[in-house]
């Protein structure tokens, strides 16, 4: 990184010109677009600012970058805010100085910005004030157009209103039978223990028959969630799901892969959604990466197959399918993973597309060995996941061929 001298030696003399206006309205922008940005976080990257060359666009990225993000799904947020504030077809050695907020974006954003770009146009905070206040009343129609939203085409308060609507979602005891069993008056067995010693009270001459019931226990949930770069913001809003069943449900156990498998069930049991949220992202370390699913089922079915998947577990998984190195071994561990489990129910945003089609050669591998294929890409889709667990589908039960609508 350059460092220029005359700035180093004058780092601690306050800001002049716009330079403090344009980082505060950045930092605003982000604080806008869901980032937990505050005053301190600006002051400090103002201070860093004056100790490299901003001539350098690259220095004040990273300069501002490692001020202001603190989670691994905030960098895309960071990265698209940064391109469409200081834009790069302008004089760089000049932008911080020069370069004022801009009214609004000049290429149409893609799904995963559009919130960047919202924050961006944002005319004043009393309007903004204002706009948040009358987005929270939401009428019936407003609601039925949030159920059929695409998570990625959502706005900030979108996708706010989204989680609260997540958190709210109970998934209903879809239980397992057992082969223990517990006192039961209706029971079909015999409880020869509980009725021989209720006779000693009375000498035998009043013997009160006690039963024997099975054991009915709710069903496990193992959840595999992909966390590269195209499934981050579908992945991100399931996590509010999985806490929120995580409370009534506590046979819940929560991976995430890219490059890299890692285990977040203890993070996700955090009481707080947020602080769960957090813990799961400072754990994880190729968020927003590639993607290496056989490697990551590989090491799954390895290491915690025979942990998590006894006694008939539901097995969740989220993916997009679109596997870097799909070979033998790809369709070798999916087998393997439907073989140890109840259930494989294969969660794909692709589906939100009316003509989609398996020509993927990892969701060709993948596809034969699940047992329903769904999609997961709005609160509809979340509400259709949610009727499937709670129905008591027999093993083995396969409707890949058909996508659920």
């Amino acid at each position: 990184m350059k460092i220029n001298s005359d700035m180093a030696i004058n780092h601690l003399t306050p800001p002049t010109g716009r330079m403090a206006d344009n980082v505060v309205g950045f930092a605003r922008a982000l604080r806008a677009a869901g980032l937990p940005v505050g005053p301190g976080a600006v002051i400090d990257a103002l201070n860093a600012l004056q100790v490299i060359d901003i001539g350098n666009r690259a220095d004040v990225y990273v300069t501002l970058e490692a001020i202001f993000v603190k989670r691994h799904e905030h960098a895309l947020i960071f990265r698209q805010a940064f391109d469409l504030f200081f834009r790069a077809d302008e004089d760089w050695k000049h932008m911080l100085d020069s370069v004022p907020l801009p009214d609004q974006a000049r290429k149409k954003p893609q799904p995963a910005s559009r919130r960047v770009q919202e924050a961006l146009a944002q005319p004043s905070m009393s309007e903004a004030s204002q706009a948040r206040q009358q987005e929270l009343r939401l009428s019936v129609s407003d609601k039925e157009v949030l159920q059929k939203k695409d998570f990625a085409q959502m706005s900030a308060a979108e996708i706010a209103q989204v989680t609260r609507a997540i958190e709210q979602m109970k998934l209903p005891q879809a239980e397992l039978r057992t082969r223990r069993y517990r006192p039961d008056a209706r029971g079909l067995r015999l409880d020869m223990r509980r009725t021989l010693r209720g006779s000693l009270r009375t000498s035998g001459d009043i013997i009160d028959i006690h039963r024997l019931g099975l054991i009915d226990k709710p069903a496990p949930i193992v959840a595999l969630l992909d966390i590269s770069g195209s499934m981050s913001e579908y992945t991100r809003l399931f996590l509010h799901f999985l806490h929120a069943i995580t409370d009534a449900r506590k046979r819940v156990s929560v991976f995430l892969f890219g490059t890299r498998l890692t285990n977040v069930t203890r993070a996700l049991r955090a009481r707080d959604p947020d602080e769960a949220l957090a813990s799961c992202s400072s754990s994880v370390q190729d968020w927003a990466g590639g993607t290496r699913i056989a490697m990551s089922l590989h090491s799954f079915n390895k290491l915690w197959g025979r942990r998590v998947l006894g006694q008939g577990a539901i097995v969740l998984l989220i993916s997009d399918g679109l596997e870097r190195e799909a070979d033998a071994r790809l369709a070798f561990e999916m087998d393997r993973l439907h073989r140890s489990c109840r259930r494989l129910i294969w969660l794909n945003p692709l589906l939100r597309y009316g003509g989609f089609e398996a020509r993927a050669q990892g969701i060709k591998m993948m596809l034969p060995h699940v047992d329903e294929f769904r999609p997961v890409h709005n609160l509809s889709s979340i509400e259709g996941l949610i009727a499937a667990l709670s129905s008591a589908t027999p093993p083995h039960h396969r409707s890949a061929i058909r996508p659920a609508a």
